[in-house]
């Protein structure tokens, strides 16, 4: 597949253009600043681009299968447009060059309530938007924009990210809840993102994802 990955400089993000790599996918990783993509593979085209720039973003995705974002802010405690101001520019970009399936990254807390846990309802998650509220409400606002695009998307709703190693034992949940969802690595959630972009199953569904 011809693939096209935004926020590749990012540790989601990194992972994503190395396993599609490593699958023999062609990437195009579209980066604000291309000298800070990691990977250096025949296959691999680092185009600049700005996700707060819109113009600058439809020749990265010209031509692609997919497009995979990992976009991500890293002040999740303040408020943010990061995630729907730059989803939204992307889903502009592939409209604009035809591009339909889009497989994008939230967090589990964003999820409605009738998706989660009762322990993640009740307890885990109020705690957690008193401390990164600013992020997640503005995932929610990316959330809103896929469910009204006209695109083919998934996104996943991955806990706690961690640092951990491929495994390619996780779990799912779509549109509901995952009972003990504590946390995922960054590389096994980069695998199910991967896999869901050939998964028209998938397609304007939310995953919820953990070890």
């Amino acid at each position: 597949m011809k693939l096209t990955v935004f926020g590749p400089t990012g540790s989601t993000g990194e992972q994503i253009v190395r396993q599609a790599l490593a699958a023999g996918h062609e990437v195009t990783a579209v980066a604000r600043r291309p000298d800070a993509v990691a990977p250096t593979d025949p296959r691999l085209r680092v185009v600049p681009g700005d996700v707060l720039d819109p113009a600058s973003l439809r020749d990265g995705v010209v031509g692609a299968d997919a497009v995979l974002s990992a976009l991500g802010s890293r002040q999740m405690n303040r408020p943010t447009t990061v995630y729907s101001a730059g989803t939204a520019a992307v889903l502009a970009a592939m409209r604009d060059a035809d591009v339909r399936r889009f497989v994008g990254v939230t967090a589990a807390p964003v999820g409605p309530d009738d998706q989660k846990s009762a322990v993640d309802r009740y307890l885990v998650h109020p705690l957690l938007h008193r401390f990164f509220g600013g992020g997640y409400d503005d995932m929610r606002r990316m959330e809103n924009l896929l469910a009204a695009s006209d695109r083919d998307w998934t996104v996943f709703r991955p806990p706690r990210l961690t640092n951990g190693a491929s495994t390619g034992r996780y779990r799912t949940a779509v549109d509901g809840p995952l009972p003990r969802a504590w946390s995922v690595s960054r590389a096994d959630l980069a695998t199910a993102m991967l896999a869901a972009a050939q998964d028209p199953a998938l397609v304007g569904h939310a995953v919820t994802i953990a070890a």
